[in-house]
Protein backbone atom coordinates (compact mmCIF):
# COMPACT_ATOMS: atom_id res chain seq x y z
CA UNK A 1 0.00 0.00 0.00
CA UNK A 2 1.43 3.59 -1.26
CA UNK A 3 1.74 6.18 1.25
CA UNK A 4 0.68 9.37 -0.39
CA UNK A 5 2.98 12.82 0.98
CA UNK A 6 1.49 15.71 1.12
CA UNK A 7 3.61 19.57 0.28
CA UNK A 8 0.50 21.33 1.75
CA UNK A 9 2.58 22.05 5.51
CA UNK A 10 0.80 20.61 8.56
CA UNK A 11 -0.94 23.33 10.70
CA UNK A 12 -2.17 23.26 14.00
CA UNK A 13 -5.62 24.70 14.38
CA UNK A 14 -6.42 28.22 14.79
CA UNK A 15 -2.65 28.92 14.26
CA UNK A 16 -2.39 31.38 10.95
CA UNK A 17 0.59 30.89 9.06
CA UNK A 18 0.50 34.70 7.56
CA UNK A 19 0.38 36.33 11.07
CA UNK A 20 3.41 34.27 11.99
CA UNK A 21 5.80 35.05 8.62
CA UNK A 22 5.51 38.40 9.62
CA UNK A 23 6.23 38.46 13.04
CA UNK A 24 9.98 37.86 12.37
CA UNK A 25 10.16 40.77 9.76
CA UNK A 26 8.79 43.27 12.06
CA UNK A 27 11.24 42.32 14.45
CA UNK A 28 13.81 42.49 11.91
CA UNK A 29 12.76 46.06 11.22
CA UNK A 30 12.69 47.23 14.70
CA UNK A 31 16.25 46.04 15.03
CA UNK A 32 17.53 47.94 11.79
CA UNK A 33 15.60 50.84 13.42
CA UNK A 34 16.90 50.46 16.76
CA UNK A 35 20.70 50.14 15.09
CA UNK A 36 20.17 52.84 12.81
CA UNK A 37 19.20 55.10 15.98
CA UNK A 38 22.17 53.79 17.79
CA UNK A 39 24.31 54.62 15.24
CA UNK A 40 23.20 58.21 14.64
CA UNK A 41 22.91 58.43 18.48
CA UNK A 42 27.13 57.94 18.70
CA UNK A 43 27.70 59.78 15.31
CA UNK A 44 26.43 62.74 17.00
CA UNK A 45 27.58 62.32 20.32
CA UNK A 46 31.15 62.25 18.04
CA UNK A 47 30.70 65.44 16.67
CA UNK A 48 29.28 67.41 19.32
CA UNK A 49 32.72 68.67 21.05
CA UNK A 50 33.49 70.09 17.52
CA UNK A 51 29.61 70.99 16.80
CA UNK A 52 29.76 72.66 20.53
CA UNK A 53 33.04 74.77 19.69
CA UNK A 54 31.70 76.00 16.18
CA UNK A 55 28.31 76.87 17.95
CA UNK A 56 30.24 78.97 21.02
CA UNK A 57 33.04 80.14 19.07
CA UNK A 58 31.74 80.83 15.76
CA UNK A 59 27.84 80.65 15.26
CA UNK A 60 26.90 82.72 18.51
CA UNK A 61 29.23 85.34 17.78
CA UNK A 62 28.74 85.28 14.32
CA UNK A 63 24.79 86.40 15.31
CA UNK A 64 25.40 88.67 17.78
CA UNK A 65 27.37 90.32 15.39
CA UNK A 66 24.67 90.75 13.40
CA UNK A 67 22.82 92.43 16.18
CA UNK A 68 24.93 94.97 17.03
CA UNK A 69 25.56 96.14 13.45
CA UNK A 70 22.00 97.58 13.95
CA UNK A 71 22.45 99.41 17.46
CA UNK A 72 24.78 101.70 18.76
CA UNK A 73 26.77 99.99 20.91
CA UNK A 74 30.12 99.90 23.17
CA UNK A 75 31.74 97.68 24.58
CA UNK A 76 31.83 99.66 28.17
CA UNK A 77 28.22 100.98 27.00
CA UNK A 78 25.55 99.66 29.52
CA UNK A 79 22.65 100.37 27.26
CA UNK A 80 22.18 99.88 23.42
CA UNK A 81 20.36 102.19 21.41
CA UNK A 82 18.78 100.84 17.95
CA UNK A 83 19.44 102.76 14.47
CA UNK A 84 18.88 100.48 12.58
CA UNK A 85 20.72 100.97 8.87
CA UNK A 86 22.54 104.09 9.74
CA UNK A 87 25.45 102.40 10.66
CA UNK A 88 25.47 100.80 7.06
CA UNK A 89 24.78 104.06 5.64
CA UNK A 90 27.39 106.25 7.98
CA UNK A 91 29.65 103.43 6.17
CA UNK A 92 28.35 104.13 2.31
CA UNK A 93 29.49 107.99 3.08
CA UNK A 94 33.23 107.18 4.53
CA UNK A 95 35.78 107.61 1.49
CA UNK A 96 37.76 105.17 3.31
CA UNK A 97 35.62 102.42 3.84
CA UNK A 98 35.45 102.20 -0.26
CA UNK A 99 39.65 103.12 -0.32
CA UNK A 100 39.76 99.58 1.87
CA UNK A 101 36.89 97.72 -0.48
CA UNK A 102 39.32 98.99 -3.29
CA UNK A 103 42.39 97.93 -1.72
CA UNK A 104 41.20 95.04 -0.69
CA UNK A 105 39.71 94.06 -4.29
CA UNK A 106 42.78 94.96 -5.79
CA UNK A 107 45.21 92.58 -3.44
CA UNK A 108 42.55 89.59 -3.98
CA UNK A 109 42.69 89.80 -7.76
CA UNK A 110 46.47 89.93 -7.71
CA UNK A 111 47.21 87.42 -5.36
CA UNK A 112 44.15 84.35 -6.11
CA UNK A 113 46.16 84.32 -10.04
CA UNK A 114 49.54 84.58 -8.63
CA UNK A 115 48.90 81.85 -5.68
CA UNK A 116 47.27 79.43 -7.94
CA UNK A 117 49.79 79.90 -10.93
CA UNK A 118 52.71 79.73 -9.41
CA UNK A 119 51.67 77.18 -7.00
CA UNK A 120 50.58 74.89 -9.62
CA UNK A 121 53.76 75.57 -11.40
CA UNK A 122 55.61 75.08 -8.44
CA UNK A 123 53.38 71.48 -7.84
CA UNK A 124 54.13 70.21 -11.23
CA UNK A 125 58.12 70.58 -11.19
CA UNK A 126 58.08 68.69 -7.73
CA UNK A 127 55.72 66.09 -9.00
CA UNK A 128 58.22 64.09 -10.93
CA UNK A 129 61.00 64.18 -8.11
CA UNK A 130 58.14 63.06 -5.71
CA UNK A 131 59.50 59.34 -5.94
CA UNK A 132 63.30 60.32 -5.56
CA UNK A 133 65.67 60.05 -2.47
CA UNK A 134 65.21 64.36 -2.07
CA UNK A 135 61.87 65.19 -2.93
CA UNK A 136 60.80 64.56 0.40
CA UNK A 137 63.35 67.44 1.67
CA UNK A 138 62.08 69.73 -1.33
CA UNK A 139 58.41 69.23 -0.17
CA UNK A 140 59.35 69.79 2.75
CA UNK A 141 61.30 73.07 1.94
CA UNK A 142 58.42 74.50 -0.28
CA UNK A 143 55.99 74.27 2.84
CA UNK A 144 58.03 75.30 5.74
CA UNK A 145 57.05 78.77 5.52
CA UNK A 146 53.53 77.87 5.93
CA UNK A 147 54.44 76.59 9.11
CA UNK A 148 56.72 79.49 9.97
CA UNK A 149 54.98 82.17 12.41
CA UNK A 150 53.44 85.11 10.13
CA UNK A 151 54.56 88.29 12.56
CA UNK A 152 57.94 87.14 12.91
CA UNK A 153 58.34 86.38 9.10
CA UNK A 154 56.94 89.81 8.35
CA UNK A 155 59.38 91.55 10.56
CA UNK A 156 62.36 90.25 8.76
CA UNK A 157 60.34 91.30 5.43
CA UNK A 158 60.13 94.47 6.38
CA UNK A 159 63.93 94.48 6.95
CA UNK A 160 64.08 93.04 3.17
CA UNK A 161 62.09 96.11 1.64
CA UNK A 162 64.03 98.15 3.90
CA UNK A 163 64.88 101.08 0.82
CA UNK A 164 68.37 102.00 2.37
CA UNK A 165 70.04 98.78 3.40
CA UNK A 166 67.18 96.60 2.75
CA UNK A 167 68.14 93.03 0.22
CA UNK A 168 64.92 93.97 -2.33
CA UNK A 169 66.97 97.01 -3.31
CA UNK A 170 70.01 95.45 -3.29
CA UNK A 171 69.10 93.16 -5.90
CA UNK A 172 67.72 95.59 -8.14
CA UNK A 173 70.91 97.54 -8.21
CA UNK A 174 72.37 94.36 -9.20
CA UNK A 175 69.70 94.26 -12.13
CA UNK A 176 70.75 98.00 -13.11
CA UNK A 177 67.33 99.27 -11.73
CA UNK A 178 66.54 102.06 -9.67
CA UNK A 179 65.79 101.60 -5.64
CA UNK A 180 62.11 101.88 -4.64
CA UNK A 181 60.79 103.04 -1.66
CA UNK A 182 58.80 99.62 -0.87
CA UNK A 183 57.03 99.69 2.64
CA UNK A 184 57.25 104.09 2.39
CA UNK A 185 55.73 104.21 -1.01
CA UNK A 186 52.06 104.89 -1.81
CA UNK A 187 52.59 102.78 -5.04
CA UNK A 188 55.03 99.89 -3.57
CA UNK A 189 53.51 99.58 0.39
CA UNK A 190 50.85 96.70 -0.85
CA UNK A 191 53.13 94.72 -4.04
CA UNK A 192 55.60 94.26 -1.05
CA UNK A 193 52.92 92.79 1.28
CA UNK A 194 51.76 90.44 -1.50
CA UNK A 195 54.81 89.19 -1.94
CA UNK A 196 55.41 87.99 1.87
CA UNK A 197 51.79 87.30 1.84
CA UNK A 198 52.59 85.19 -1.88
CA UNK A 199 55.62 83.24 0.10
CA UNK A 200 54.09 82.86 2.94
CA UNK A 201 51.09 80.73 1.51
CA UNK A 202 52.75 79.20 -1.49
CA UNK A 203 53.87 76.20 0.64
CA UNK A 204 50.46 75.11 1.45
CA UNK A 205 48.58 75.73 -2.08
CA UNK A 206 51.67 73.75 -3.28
CA UNK A 207 51.12 70.12 -1.17
CA UNK A 208 47.08 70.46 -2.00
CA UNK A 209 48.06 70.47 -6.19
CA UNK A 210 50.55 67.71 -5.22
CA UNK A 211 47.35 65.96 -3.73
CA UNK A 212 45.55 66.43 -6.87
CA UNK A 213 48.06 65.66 -9.44
CA UNK A 214 48.83 62.18 -7.13
CA UNK A 215 45.38 61.74 -8.32
CA UNK A 216 46.14 61.31 -12.04
CA UNK A 217 46.72 58.16 -13.70
CA UNK A 218 49.89 57.99 -15.16
CA UNK A 219 48.66 55.52 -17.64
CA UNK A 220 46.82 58.84 -19.39
CA UNK A 221 49.88 60.81 -19.74
CA UNK A 222 52.05 57.63 -21.26
CA UNK A 223 49.61 57.15 -23.29
CA UNK A 224 49.18 60.58 -25.02
CA UNK A 225 52.94 60.36 -24.82
CA UNK A 226 52.91 57.35 -27.05
CA UNK A 227 50.30 59.12 -29.49
CA UNK A 228 52.73 61.98 -29.80
CA UNK A 229 51.08 64.61 -27.64
CA UNK A 230 53.43 67.86 -26.80
CA UNK A 231 53.74 68.45 -22.79
CA UNK A 232 51.48 71.71 -23.31
CA UNK A 233 48.42 69.34 -24.66
CA UNK A 234 49.00 66.41 -22.60
CA UNK A 235 48.28 69.40 -19.24
CA UNK A 236 45.83 71.26 -21.21
CA UNK A 237 43.83 67.94 -22.16
CA UNK A 238 44.56 65.42 -19.67
CA UNK A 239 46.18 66.97 -15.99
CA UNK A 240 44.45 70.08 -16.52
CA UNK A 241 40.61 68.77 -16.65
CA UNK A 242 41.96 66.43 -13.71
CA UNK A 243 42.90 68.42 -11.55
CA UNK A 244 40.32 71.31 -11.73
CA UNK A 245 38.09 70.23 -8.52
CA UNK A 246 41.45 70.82 -6.89
CA UNK A 247 42.19 74.19 -8.77
CA UNK A 248 38.39 74.93 -7.74
CA UNK A 249 39.37 74.56 -4.18
CA UNK A 250 42.66 76.69 -4.35
CA UNK A 251 41.10 79.79 -5.69
CA UNK A 252 38.06 79.32 -2.84
CA UNK A 253 40.47 79.05 -0.41
CA UNK A 254 42.93 81.87 -1.21
CA UNK A 255 40.37 83.94 -2.15
CA UNK A 256 38.74 83.38 1.84
CA UNK A 257 42.26 83.70 3.01
CA UNK A 258 43.25 87.39 0.46
CA UNK A 259 39.64 88.62 1.40
CA UNK A 260 40.91 88.76 5.45
CA UNK A 261 44.76 89.26 5.30
CA UNK A 262 45.35 91.34 8.46
CA UNK A 263 48.81 90.00 9.73
CA UNK A 264 51.19 90.85 7.31
CA UNK A 265 49.47 94.19 6.87
CA UNK A 266 49.09 95.42 10.39
CA UNK A 267 53.11 94.13 10.94
CA UNK A 268 54.85 95.43 8.31
CA UNK A 269 52.64 99.00 7.71
CA UNK A 270 52.54 99.36 11.28
CA UNK A 271 55.16 102.09 13.08
CA UNK A 272 57.26 104.06 11.07
CA UNK A 273 55.84 103.46 7.76
CA UNK A 274 52.43 105.73 8.64
CA UNK A 275 50.58 103.46 11.09
CA UNK A 276 49.15 100.24 10.28
CA UNK A 277 47.22 100.25 6.34
CA UNK A 278 50.08 103.19 6.02
CA UNK A 279 51.63 105.04 4.15
CA UNK A 280 48.08 107.19 3.51
CA UNK A 281 45.87 104.52 3.74
CA UNK A 282 47.63 102.59 0.81
CA UNK A 283 47.38 99.36 2.48
CA UNK A 284 44.28 99.52 4.34
CA UNK A 285 42.24 96.55 3.19
CA UNK A 286 38.89 95.63 5.23
CA UNK A 287 40.06 93.71 7.74
CA UNK A 288 43.01 96.40 8.73
CA UNK A 289 39.64 99.13 8.86
CA UNK A 290 37.46 97.18 10.95
CA UNK A 291 40.42 96.45 13.48
CA UNK A 292 41.08 100.05 13.65
CA UNK A 293 37.59 100.91 14.06
CA UNK A 294 36.39 98.30 16.97
CA UNK A 295 40.04 98.33 18.89
CA UNK A 296 41.50 102.12 17.85
CA UNK A 297 38.32 104.23 18.00
CA UNK A 298 35.89 102.04 20.02
CA UNK A 299 33.25 102.05 17.13
CA UNK A 300 32.28 98.50 17.70
CA UNK A 301 28.93 98.45 15.49
CA UNK A 302 30.53 100.08 12.52
CA UNK A 303 33.18 97.66 12.59
CA UNK A 304 30.59 95.15 12.98
CA UNK A 305 28.60 96.20 10.33
CA UNK A 306 31.89 96.01 8.25
CA UNK A 307 32.09 92.45 8.90
CA UNK A 308 29.23 91.44 8.05
CA UNK A 309 29.32 93.39 4.86
CA UNK A 310 32.91 91.73 4.21
CA UNK A 311 31.10 88.19 4.90
CA UNK A 312 28.75 89.19 2.21
CA UNK A 313 31.56 89.95 -0.44
CA UNK A 314 32.91 86.67 0.60
CA UNK A 315 29.96 84.97 0.24
CA UNK A 316 28.89 86.19 -2.77
CA UNK A 317 32.39 85.65 -4.80
CA UNK A 318 32.12 82.15 -3.60
CA UNK A 319 28.51 81.53 -4.96
CA UNK A 320 30.05 83.28 -8.20
CA UNK A 321 32.66 81.10 -8.34
CA UNK A 322 30.10 77.61 -7.29
CA UNK A 323 28.21 78.80 -10.48
CA UNK A 324 31.41 79.30 -12.87
CA UNK A 325 32.52 75.80 -11.97
CA UNK A 326 29.72 73.80 -12.01
CA UNK A 327 30.61 74.45 -16.23
CA UNK A 328 34.12 73.87 -16.07
CA UNK A 329 35.28 71.42 -13.38
CA UNK A 330 35.22 67.91 -14.22
CA UNK A 331 34.17 65.86 -11.12
CA UNK A 332 35.09 61.85 -12.16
Amino acid sequence: MALKISNRPTTLPGVDLKLEATKPRRFERQRDMALMVKEKLVGYGLILPAGAVFLVFFYIPAAYLLVISFFHWGILSPTANFVGLKNFRILFHQPLFWRSLVNSAYYTLVMIPATTLLSLAVAMLLRDGMQSKRGGIWRAAVFLPHVTPVVATSIIWVWVFNPHFGLANYVLSLLHLPALGWLESTTWALPAVMIDSLWHSLGLYVIIFLAGLSRVPRELIEVATLDGAKKYRIFRRVIWPLISPTTFFVVILSTVNTWQAFSQIYTMTGGAHGGAGGPAFSTTTDAVLIFQTAFTYLHFSLAAAMSFILFFIILTLTMVQKWISDRIVFYR
